[in-house]
């Protein structure tokens, strides 16, 4: 379509010119003619052709001998006041098909036609040079993005890397680890995310060392308490009149240690929200006289004076077994860091 509708244009203008042409110098008008069609296929990289009413050409542009030194009067015929286009090989005139404009115009008298022809070799070599350029600039852009696309992707794995190392030293029990800032925001609220994982893992690690320390302390109390009394039995340091009352207390502590264990086994699902402390009502002088007893070889050694427990009877609702765990704790550093001869006082208000 580009190329039938430059065609018609530079055909109505060369027809114009060289009707004036020869309007102006009815003699001597080939001369200018011919430099008249020369210009204009150079302007359209076409060929021209003036022809007479008869078909005899009068003036070409070919270079080349052409088939025939006439144009078909088949062809002449079609040209109507319209610009005439057609697709063939000029009515035999040529040995290639081409795209052909024909313009009618009279001038002094007599008919003329101008045409003009373009070769479709000329459209096959565009679009062949069109689709070398497209197929060049194809696989440079194609290289381009290939090389931006490895060092992007280099770019992004770097941080998975990283964090993927990172990860595993905290797999590993590393909780000191700390992951660096990302200019990315998606792998910035990663790392963020990892360094508060991290930090929950620590303080869950400080937790459980703690845990454990703690409950090898309460346990290891009663087992001390139960041995010696066991080994007082035993070896006749205990007088049997009082076999039974201490049999009693290795009694208590035996209930004591089961109940410290099962605290120790609620606490964790307590913490885990699994579990809810077992209210219920209960004496605190009764819990303070029963832990004292526990201590009484001790407290009579370091000859300590109790006072207090003269009071009425103090009711709690609480969970007995944790509270007869924190009351045993608090006797036992007081009887550790008492001095001989000394006293440990209760108090209620």
């Amino acid at each position: 379509d580009d190329r039938k509708a430059l065609l018609k244009k530079n055909c109505d203008g060369a027809a114009h010119e060289i009707r004036e042409a020869m309007l102006a110098d009815p003699s001597e008008w080939k001369e200018q003619v011919s430099d008249i069609m020369k210009e204009y296929a150079m302007g359209c990289n076409a060929h021209f052709i003036l022809a007479d009413s008869d078909g005899r050409i009068i003036n070409k542009t070919y270079e080349a001998d052409l088939i025939k030194e006439e144009v078909s009067k088949e062809l002449l015929d079609e040209i109507d006041d319209d610009n005439y286009y057609v697709f063939d090989n000029f009515g035999g005139l040529t040995k290639e098909s081409s795209h052909v404009c024909g313009v009618r115009f009279s001038a002094n008298g007599p008919e003329y036609f101008i045409f003009a022809a373009a070769e479709t070799s000329e459209d096959n070599d565009y679009i062949y040079n069109l689709f070398e350029v497209f197929a060049i600039s194809a696989v440079i852009v194609l290289i381009i993005a290939l090389v931006i696309e490895y060092f992007t992707t280099m770019k992004l794995t770097e941080p998975v890397k990283e964090i993927a190392e990172l990860s595993k030293k905290i797999g590993k029990g590393d909780f000191d680890v700390t992951f660096p800032e990302y200019d990315t925001a998606e792998f910035e609220q990663l790392s963020t995310a990892f360094n508060e994982m991290a930090a929950s893992l620590k303080s869950y690690d400080t937790m459980r060392n703690s845990f454990v320390a703690n409950v090898s302390h309460e346990l290891r109390t009663p087992m001390t308490s139960i041995g010696g009394f066991v080994d007082g039995l035993l070896d006749g340091t205990i007088p049997e009149g009082k076999r039974n009352e201490y049999l009693r207390i290795i009694s208590s502590e035996v209930h004591r240690l089961t109940r410290l264990v099962k605290s120790m086994l609620n606490l964790a699902k307590i913490e885990a929200g699994e579990l809810e402390p077992k209210m219920e009502k209960f004496s605190i002088i009764e819990v303070i006289v029963e832990t004292l007893m526990t201590f009484e070889n001790r407290i009579e050694e370091k000859q300590i004076e109790i006072l207090g427990l003269d009071s009425p009877r103090i009711w709690l609702y609480a969970d007995e077994g944790l509270v007869h765990q924190v009351v045993y704790n608090l006797i036992e550093n007081a009887i550790k860091f008492v001095n001989k001869g000394g006293y440990i006082q209760f108090g209620f208000n």
